[in-house]
């Protein structure tokens, strides 16, 4: 390419899912691209979604600074009927169908606007690859943002040695999937994997798409999944780009909490000791039935240890007061405190955190090998269950709790809790020594020369023409 063409802007078009979980690695990747590279501007297209009615003022928020990325509003449209819910993987696939005309004319606007710079790409996470359509049509190739881990693409390309109506059986034998060094046992799967609502259609359906795009950019770093990495390049995958970890490392507040609450739980960290407190946190739509939500006070109480608990019913609610053993809000004075929502980054930041029970999305495990806390794995929905059991099983970074809890299925009990947060908060524990070692793989990985620096670059450089 003459080097005129390389100094004009090239132009990167970004879609992201609206869930909160996929737009914070997105929207990371993007101005981590236009800090590395000034000749590329990035145009995001927001999708509407009443299941995510935060994610605009999310996206607004965080590229406030950035004038080499900008934000176009996809049309709201009628979404698919509420009974395909039931399987959320096919209420997304069909949602795409019904976008992509508007992502088409959308995109067309960009390419026919005077102001336009080449546009070089498409970025699409893993649930838009519908779009490859509306690329190939315009003659823009597509990229591949996988905001789960190389061990969950692997699981997704190996549904193409089934059948699409080949559903999962709670029966079927482990699998060998390549990148694991284990066999996985289909408890860990996915959910969707068993749906006959046509949750494993879709996911079939995605998984179709994913080698016909140009590349595949991960939110890991090669410190972490060589073997995974190394077992996909087998010439039919595309190549691999790991450029994590992407961290939001700012947390963008949560609309829904306000700033008393925010500096109340900060302060409260401020008064314990150094990596005294477990932080449990479940995610966005982590909750629990009022008999699981007694049996981890039960088990906190038990333990003995300090700890912060985000609870999705907040202390003062009829729920949570109810679910809650009886004495339980006398008896954590001073050891505990309950909140709605806790500032995820800063509370693991802290240098008062010794521990976290997670649901174990992969934003948050990312999170916690970056600030060196250990994981008490407690997955609940989405691919959370064979992240657990990389962590625990393959990498040996957490601590076993539960690797197929599903929500609805049986109880956890306390004395399982108890047991498992000592383990978690053991000091000479050997989970503890190697997150500390992981921590400094990650933060080495993302420095000029470490491994993520370099593929970030391999990832510009394929994109601009220039290998």
């Amino acid at each position: 390419m003459a080097e005129t063409e390389i100094k004009k802007k090239a132009e990167l078009i970004f879609i992201p899912l609206p869930g909160i979980g996929h737009l914070a690695s997105a929207l990371q990747l993007a101005q981590l691209l236009i800090k590395r590279d000034n000749h590329l501007s990035i145009t995001v297209l927001s999708i509407k979604s009443q299941i995510t009615p935060f994610s605009d003022s999310y996206i607004r928020s965080v590229i406030a600074s950035q004038p080499q990325i900008q934000i176009i509003d996809l049309p709201k449209v009628e979404p698919p009927p509420q009974e395909l819910l039931r399987a959320t993987q096919h209420y997304i696939w069909t949602f795409m169908q019904i976008l992509k005309p508007h992502v088409k004319a959308t995109i067309q606007n960009i390419l026919s606007s005077s102001y336009s710079n080449p546009v070089i790409g498409l970025v699409l996470d893993f649930f838009c690859v519908p779009m490859i359509d509306v690329g190939n049509e315009l003659g823009i190739p597509s990229y591949l943002f996988m905001t789960s881990n190389v061990g969950f693409l692997s699981f997704m390309l190996s549904l193409q040695k089934r059948q699409i109506e080949d559903v999962f059986n709670d029966s079927d034998p482990e699998l060998m999937i390549p990148g694991f060094s284990n066999l996985v046992p289909s408890s860990v799967l996915p959910r969707a994997a068993f749906s006959k609502d046509g949750g494993y259609v879709a996911y079939y359906k995605f998984a179709q798409r994913f080698r016909d795009t140009k590349g595949i950019i991960v939110n890991t770093f090669s410190e972490l999944e060589q073997d995974a990495i190394d077992a996909l390049s087998d010439g039919q995958t595309p190549p691999i780009y790991a450029v994590g970890p992407l961290l939001d490392l700012k947390g963008q507040l949560n609309p829904n909490l306000d700033q008393a609450q925010h500096d109340r739980v900060l302060k409260w960290l401020d008064e314990q000791p150094p990596s005294s407190v477990v932080f449990l946190c479940f995610g966005s739509r982590g909750s629990f039935i009022p008999s699981q939500t007694r049996e981890i006070a039960l088990g906190l109480q038990c333990s003995g240890v300090r700890f912060l608990w985000a609870m999705r019913s907040p202390p003062g609610s009829d729920n949570a007061e109810s679910a809650l053993p009886e004495g339980f809000l006398e008896w954590m004075e001073g050891k505990g405190m309950l909140c709605e929502w806790a500032p995820q980054v800063e509370v693991l930041a802290h240098r008062a955190i010794g521990g976290f029970v997670s649901h174990c999305g992969w934003n948050s495990i990312l999170e916690s090998l970056w600030f060196g806390v250990p994981i008490l794995t407690w997955p609940i929905y989405a691919e959370q269950q064979l992240n657990a059991y990389k962590v625990v099983r393959e990498f040996g970074l957490a601590v076993e709790l539960s690797l197929d809890y599903r929500t609805g299925s049986d109880l956890v009990m306390a004395v399982e809790i108890e047991k498992g947060l000592k383990h978690l908060m053991e000091r000479d524990n050997v989970v503890h020594k190697k997150v500390q070692e992981m921590k400094e793989m990650a933060r080495k990985a993302v420095l000029s020369g470490g491994s993520s620096f370099i593929s970030v670059q391999e990832l510009i450089d394929n994109m601009m023409g220039r290998n």
